[in-house]
């Protein structure tokens, strides 16, 4: 059947044509971004421009050699993927060149390969893989435990590198897992813990804790019926708080407001507990456990962010949520990215004619900070056209992931989907302010090899997969 498609008719060029447009102008802001008057040459690879283009037409050769290799080896070979990228980052913790701090590369040949961009595109195969696979009852306590364990496992290497940034990318697979019937109640917990990780870092403890006592206490309302049961379970915690509060300062313990009312959470829990096993409440200890899980929770972002984060990183979290005001140190980056885009105007100033961009006013230009010399030089009108071409490429992403009669292709489409839109929302999103600082690239814009080869990888191999979707039936 394979012998009888028309390979060339059957490739998606729309696709095609969006990732040359997104290519093409990526080169040459990065040429912008990185020209030199007294180097000329475009294949001069001493300069960034140069060098991003040997790594463009290697990609072009990749592509050809994904054609002629047959679809259902990324299929089949899609845990052998995986294990020599796991391998990979497990070289680069005993041999990686270390760069920005970050113990991140593998130096072959001469060229610097970043390992953890590759085992993106190795897990989203490994996960579509798994999925597809027969006899994977969705979503129980098995298949949700082997899914959690693909992601964690190049996670834990990436964070010992450490590279945070590339770290919190793994979670755009939560996007894949919802499409594939991911109970409900696992993205809303997402979503509420995402919420209680923002509320730790802004607001005291004391008002984050007493916040989800006042949950606990409306959810038990709500699981019982009974509105006499949440305020009978409010008058507990009143009551203890108050024990406590007159306690303290009689047994001489100087303590705060903050540990009288975890001492009062802890005393109406053995009330809580002694009522649940009388009255036969079950929902009083699964809530009881969630509270105490969620209050652990704060504990650990507290603990991570004051003990584990350097200096700098904290200082890019409390810049961003307007904690802290820094234009000249660690928010430097972020106000001349901001001063950029917005001198752009409306037309912006010109091709090559960035002043920022040619003073080098901006660091990282030609990487993380790539989109600055769009805003600049090609002005909104620049900027709105590169939003457009991603978002026309996810879109199409999206249409080809859904019309494809494979379940491992469709699987895998909606990986290469969350990966690339995390890149380009989290990407536009640091440059103007939106997202702290975290150091990962604009897909097809951002200078370097391993990027775009990765990338390149990642979009074809579903172009490839969908050339062949006819020869699947239903």
């Amino acid at each position: 059947m394979i012998d009888k498609l028309n390979i060339t008719e059957e490739i998606d060029w729309t696709t095609v044509g969006l990732y040359l447009l997104l290519v093409i102008f990526g080169w040459m802001n990065v040429f912008a971004s990185s020209y030199n008057e007294q180097f000329t040459s475009i294949f001069n690879i001493r300069q960034n421009y140069g060098d991003q283009l040997m790594w463009i037409l290697i990609s072009f050769v990749m592509i050809i050699l994904l054609f002629a290799v047959d679809h259902r080896f990324f299929n089949f070979f899609a845990y052998v993927i995986y294990g020599v990228s796991i391998l990979l980052l497990l070289a680069v913790l005993a041999f990686g060149v270390e760069i920005n701090n970050s113990q991140s590369w593998i130096r072959v040949f001469g060229f610097n390969f970043q390992p953890s961009e590759f085992v993106k595109m190795a897990t989203a195969l490994a996960i579509a893989k798994y999925l597809s696979g027969y006899n994977v009852k969705l979503w129980n306590w098995k298949s949700m435990g082997v899914i959690t364990a693909l992601i964690a496992v190049p996670v834990m290497l990436i964070v010992l590198q450490p590279d945070w940034g590339t770290a919190m990318v793994f979670s755009c697979f939560i996007l894949l897992m919802y499409r594939e019937g991911m109970p409900g109640w696992i993205l809303a917990l997402t979503l509420f813990v995402s919420t209680l990780f923002l509320m730790t870092l802004l607001l005291p403890g004391i008002v984050v804790i007493t916040l989800l006592i006042v949950l606990a206490v409306v959810l038990f309302g709500l699981l019982c019926h009974k509105v006499k049961n949440a305020l009978i379970a409010a008058i507990i915690l009143g009551a203890s708080f108050a024990v406590m509060h007159v306690g303290f300062p009689l047994m001489g313990l100087d303590y705060g407001s903050y540990y009288q009312l975890l001492a009062a959470l802890v005393l109406s829990t053995v009330v809580f507990l002694i009522l649940a096993l009388v009255h036969k409440l079950k929902a009083v200890v699964l809530i009881l456990l969630m509270l105490y899980g969620f209050i652990g929770f704060t504990y650990s972002v507290d603990y991570v962010f004051h003990e584990i984060l350097k200096p700098h990183q904290q200082t890019r979290v409390n810049i961003l949520l307007g904690k802290e005001t820094d234009i000249r140190d660690v928010g430097y980056n972020l106000n001349q990215s901001k001063i950029a885009i917005g001198s752009g105007g409306f037309f912006g100033k010109g091709y090559l004619r960035g002043t920022q961009t040619k003073l080098d006013f901006v660091p990282e230009q030609s990487t993380d900070f790539i989109f600055c010399t769009v805003g600049e030089e090609w002005g909104f009108l620049g900027t709105m056209l590169s939003i457009l071409l991603y978002i026309g490429l996810l879109l199409r992403i999206l249409f080809l992931a859904e019309r494809q009669r494979s379940t491992f292709a469709r699987i895998y489409g909606y990986g290469v989907m969350s990966i690339l839109f995390f890149h380009f929302a989290i990407n536009i999103a640091m440059t103007i302010g939106l997202f702290p600082v975290i150091g990962i690239p604009l897909p097809f814009f951002s200078y370097g090899g391993s990027s775009m080869l990765v990338f390149t990888l990642l979009l074809f191999i579903l172009v490839r997969l969908d050339s062949v979707r006819k020869i699947y039936t239903r």
